[in-house]
């Protein structure tokens, strides 16, 4: 099976401790010229964007020529090389949410799209996303595209048998803490000896980590990752293995775990929906979604931005409010599982019919409320290359029985290092 959305977070973490975490970006654009070119360029990766909405901007757009080009490989990459050298800088690009805190010190790159108009349309969309994409002194380099609110999806049949409660509002009730949560992993167990409640330990610790209001590096640029609310999220994590409800996979056997019922739940974002019916086809029916142990999370979700090379940004900003308008994020969501930043969309068909896959549940009832209530959070350019000791440690626990405190140590040893050599104090 193909890498999927369900495993970005920890490969962008990787990545971004290989490559460095500074977009710094120079040079001219061979591209460019007045301010009022008639071509524009739009770059995004596959799934970014629903590429039939692409279509219709360039049908939809008379006055301008819009050239749409779907790049693969390294996203990030790609677009820091073709910005560095100055040529051929697309007038749109998209930015992966797992990298739009690296480009934010670079915002001179970037237009403020305040200036075109973005802070008159603001209140459309999410509040806490929209910061994603703002400066420290309030410039809008990245406008969302998407989000991803996080929910628990669960076997039904499983959890009938296991004598637990089915119905998601039920689930919702006595599932509500982390410690409800584990605790169904025993009943679990009981009816299936051969099953866990989890693939591993890092699902608890991404979903933890997305219910706080910190990361590992904070405004003033100062380490955090040793304070409680790391620790509180890492413990959350170890409860899971030391409990022996962890199946602990880390590998592309979970698609196997999935569709035999190895595994009665999945931790993840709206999207992972796609994923699981991509994994499990023949379980169609049998899951369903309720709310996510602990209080809501975000996982995922990127931007549009344009570069200061961009050859008429007031054209580029209407192509980016009418890509990203309710009605358009609403059939991207059908088209390429992206959930909308806008709540508008919510209540539009494409979101609030019921799902088959989930026995006819409307799992708009889950995410949409989850979505509106993600706590806000800063994101420092270096908290990716910082982060990942912790995932690398959780993962060592599981694979070479280390003990979870001497992990810790380790963990938090290391990304102090990666911390200064990033120039965090």
């Amino acid at each position: 099976m193909d890498l999927s959305r369900r495993r970005f977070v920890q490969t962008a973490l990787l990545a971004a401790a290989g490559a460095g975490v500074t977009a710094a970006c120079g040079g001219g654009s061979d591209s460019g010229g007045t301010k009022n070119g008639k071509n524009l360029t739009l770059w995004y990766w596959g799934g970014g964007l629903s590429d039939k909405v692409v279509a219709d901007a360039k049908k939809h757009f008379t006055d301008v020529t819009l050239k749409s080009s779907v790049i693969g490989g390294t996203f990030k990459q790609k677009l820091l090389t073709t910005m560095n050298g100055g040529s051929f800088v697309p007038d749109i690009t998209g930015i992966k949410g797992e990298d739009i805190a690296s480009f934010l010190p670079n915002a001179n790159r970037f237009i403020d799209l305040n200036t075109l108009g973005a802070d008159k349309i603001a209140s459309q969309y999410l509040e806490w996303k929209l910061k994603q994409g703002q400066t420290q002194d309030g410039k809008q380099i990245g406008f969302p595209i998407d989000i991803g609110p996080t929910a628990m999806f669960y076997r039904e049949d499983m959890f009938a048998k296991a004598g637990l409660p089915t119905d998601p509002a039920k689930v919702a009730e006595e599932i509500s803490t982390w410690e409800d949560y584990f605790a169904i992993g025993a009943e679990i167990q009981k009816a299936y000896p051969k099953s866990f409640l989890i693939n591993n330990m890092t699902a608890v610790f991404d979903m933890a980590m997305g219910q706080q209001g910190k990361r590992m590096v904070d405004e003033d640029n100062k380490f955090i990752g040793d304070q409680d609310h790391i620790r509180k999220a890492w413990d959350l994590a170890a409860r899971v293995y030391e409990l022996g409800v962890d199946a602990k996979i880390n590998d592309e056997s979970l698609k196997a775990a999935v569709a035999d019922g190895t595994v009665a739940t999945q931790l993840g974002a709206a999207w992972m929906a796609l994923d699981i019916k991509d994994m499990a086809p023949k379980t169609s029916g049998k899951w369903r979604v309720a709310p996510l142990p602990g209080g809501p999370s975000n996982q995922g979700g990127s931007f549009l931005a344009l570069p200061k090379e961009c050859r008429n940004p007031e054209a580029a900003f209407k192509v980016i409010k009418w890509l990203l308008s309710p009605e358009n994020e609403a059939r991207g969501f059908t088209d390429a599982a992206l959930f909308p930043a806008c709540p508008a969309a919510y209540k539009l068909p494409a979101l609030t019919g019921g799902d088959p896959f989930f026995g006819g549940q409307k799992t708009i009832e889950v995410f949409g409320p989850a979505a509106e209530k993600v706590p806000a959070f800063y994101e420092a350019p270096t908290n990716a290359a910082v982060a990942v000791p912790y995932y690398n440690e959780l993962t060592n626990i599981e694979s070479k029985g280390k003990k979870p405190d001497d992990a810790w140590k380790d963990a938090v040893s290391q990304a102090k290092q990666i911390a200064k050599q990033q120039g965090v104090s």
